[in-house]
């Protein structure tokens, strides 16, 4: 199947079109009924608020605690489900923690700093995340 493509203006180049997260193979993980609600309200919010200066903030939280979500779906989980035992288990979650933190700070960086239009296009990709 061939891949739509886009023609830079600046550049004159092809490149890949961008598609939504649902087109191609992926893999999603689960998490709490309480994120999830969570990340409908923050979003709602941004999209029917979207000049509020606070959205950006609420986002960055959102988005820690996605990938916390996350890492523990995709990679303690499974550490557990081996039984690699409780030393090794314990050391691997402080591990996910640092890389988190990190994640969470640099992302933060850029969210909070991000206008409107921006900000409503990260919301419109964690929409299509969640589908």
């Amino acid at each position: 199947m061939a891949t739509a493509a886009k023609k830079s203006v600046t550049t004159g180049t092809t490149k890949p079109a961008e598609t939504s997260a649902s087109a191609g193979p992926h893999m999603r993980f689960h998490h709490s009924q309480a994120l999830r609600d969570k990340a409908d309200a923050v979003l709602a919010a941004l999209e029917n608020t979207p000049a509020d200066t606070r959205h950006g903030a609420a986002v960055a939280e959102l988005v820690a605690e996605l990938t916390q979500a996350g890492m523990d779906y995709y990679f303690l989980k499974a550490l557990r489900r081996a039984q690699v035992g409780m030393l090794a288990e314990q050391s691997a979650r402080l591990a996910m923690a640092g890389a988190v933190k990190l994640v969470s700070t640099v992302s933060r960086k850029y969210l909070v700093g991000m206008n409107q239009t921006q900000l409503l296009q990260v919301a419109a990709h964690m929409r299509d995340l969640s589908r």
